[in-house]
């Protein structure tokens, strides 16, 4: 790990091993040439699985390439300057007069604790968004930038470094001050010791790690997608077809309807994992299509039951959803012809589903079912609420809203409801509705459940 901001050495000298590390650079670089050139050999037009897969491995050594490119140039100029003095706000001369932004930088930082001295590199501002003349956070006012739910992670990393003299490794999300984007950031470093063994400092090292992260993801995504084209002797693994040749995840968005304009849809969504053990009990849909007349279908749902009826299932349940709603079928009586269809089989299934009809021009949304949808608008969310007594309600939505549909999984209850308008400011800060669907996969994936969920994000457009 290099060494901390208060070393010896000028920040304008460079390295003595410049020569071994403009070497490294230079064969970095042609590595990183001959990759690119193969990739582009190699390109289809991404229909096929494994050729998506491929891409995004591709994609993802690239941007490793990139990051070690971006390190070494760092370690040839050697130790930035701290922010505010006259040479730290020109761009770096490695970057060729690009912005301290580009992916891979590294900001530095040392916070002594005597004197409540903090010292930042001019790209660790960059990288948290804020200004190079603003105040450098104290340990105690970095949380602030952090999402709610990484700030024990944070803590918890400071305190086991400053009491226990543990190293810093980890990362969180935080919220950038100054565009609103969520970004995803890895921090290293480790607590100086004072002549008598105590902590009189923390350094770190700070990069954004937002691509990386969304690379690895699509390489999992791609990977799962390949798998599930395979026979699976219980049947699970044709589950997820219809869904993926509907709404393919990560790979584009629908404008809905088609032609666009005020009022329309940007729609995204995702299948989230399994994540127990042994089998999922059951699994979930999702679709969004064009109606006659420039209305459009959106709706989520759950099918539980013998994993190979599960299988057959869903494609019944998408066809029969997109049948009825193109003769004009409304949600309410959408859901329960729903309903009697899978229960009406000869293995029988059952499940909750979500349906909605929504009109561009007058932004009007039709829905019934179960979990209602989450509607985010001006930095706060809420649930749509049926009246009493009606099977089917209707709400008028505004040009930025964001509205979130998902089956029962862990945004369900009163924790997983909370958790989910916690995350209103960062879903609406979100320009797109992939964004918003990956904030809400990263933010749920990773927790234990007993079987998969379905996100499913629209975004309307002004």
């Amino acid at each position: 790990m290099p060494s901390h901001l208060s070393a010896d050495r000028p920040a304008d000298r460079a390295p003595s091993g410049a020569g071994p590390v403009e070497a490294l650079i230079t064969r970095t670089r042609q590595l990183r040439t001959d990759m690119d050139a193969v990739r582009r050999g190699t390109e289809s037009n991404g229909t096929n699985p494994a050729d998506r897969w491929q891409r995004a491995l591709y994609d993802l050594a690239l941007t490793h390439l990139e990051d070690l490119d971006e390190h070494l140039a760092q370690l040839r100029e050697g130790p930035p300057p701290t922010a505010g003095s006259p040479e730290a706000l020109p761009a770096s001369p490695a970057l060729g007069g690009e912005a301290a932004t580009a992916p891979g930088r590294i900001g530095s930082a040392e916070w002594e604790l005597l004197t409540d001295e903090v010292r930042w590199s001019a790209e660790f501002y960059e990288i948290l968004g804020m200004a190079p003349t603003a105040h450098a956070l104290t340990l105690d006012e970095l949380p602030s930038l952090v999402l709610d739910e990484d700030r024990p992670r944070l803590t918890a990393m400071v305190t086991d470094c400053l009491v226990d003299g543990r190293p810093i490794d980890g990362e969180f999300r935080i919220t950038r001050p100054d565009d609103g984007r969520v970004r995803s950031v890895h921090m290293k470093g480790e607590p100086v010791l004072d002549a008598d063994g105590n902590t009189a400092s923390m350094w770190a090292v700070l990069r954004d790690v937002s691509e990386l992260r969304r690379h690895r993801r699509t390489v999992s995504e791609t990977r799962d997608s390949l798998r599930h084209r395979r026979p699976a002797r219980s049947g699970q693994g044709l589950v997820v077809e219809p869904q993926e040749a509907l709404l393919p995840p990560w790979h584009g968005f629908l404008r809905l309807p088609r032609q666009g304009g005020p009022g329309s849809l940007e729609v995204a969504a995702h299948r989230l994992p399994f994540e127990g053990p042994g089998e999922p009990a059951g699994s979930d849909w999702y679709d969004a299509c064009e109606l006659p007349g420039g209305e459009t279908l959106l709706g989520v749902g759950s099918l539980d039951g013998e994993p190979s009826a599960v299988a057959t299932g869903t494609a019944m349940v998408i066809g029969g959803l997109r049948g009825m709603a193109m003769a004009g079928t409304a949600p309410g009586q959408l859901t329960a012809w729903l309903g009697d269809l899978v229960s009406g089989t000869a293995r029988p299934l059952t499940g909750p589903a979500l349906c909605c009809r929504y009109r561009a021009e007058t932004r009007t949304l039709r829905w019934a079912g179960r979990p209602a949808p989450m509607l985010f608008r001006d930095g706060t969310g809420r649930r749509l609420r049926m009246p009493d007594g009606q099977a089917e309600a209707e709400h008028r939505l505004e040009a930025g809203d964001l509205l979130v549909l998902h089956t029962p999984g862990p945004a369900t209850g009163r924790d997983g409801e909370r958790r989910l308008t916690g995350l209103a400011r960062t879903l609406l800060a979100e320009p797109t509705a992939q964004g918003a669907a990956r904030v809400l996969v990263d933010t749920f994936t990773a927790e234990r459940r007993t079987g998969t969920a379905c996100v499913l994000v629209a975004r309307v457009q002004g």
